[in-house]
């Protein structure tokens, strides 16, 4: 939804000739960014995991 400012399924209604999903027709720089989101997503979730299992201790 970020990426192409529409969900898969919206993309396949207004697509409905073309097979394949939305990625098989992004350009390089889309798929680039794409892959950057896909990395910063998988930090942000091991960000979360270690902030998670830490003992945090809270400001008063």
């Amino acid at each position: 939804m970020v990426l192409f400012c529409m969900t898969a399924k919206e993309w396949r209604t207004k697509n409905p000739n073309l097979d394949g999903n939305i990625r098989d027709y992004a350009t390089m720089n889309e798929l680039i960014r794409l892959a950057n989101l896909e990395k910063l997503n998988k930090i942000a979730i091991s960000q979360m995991q270690i902030l998670n299992d830490t003992d945090i201790k809270y400001l008063k």
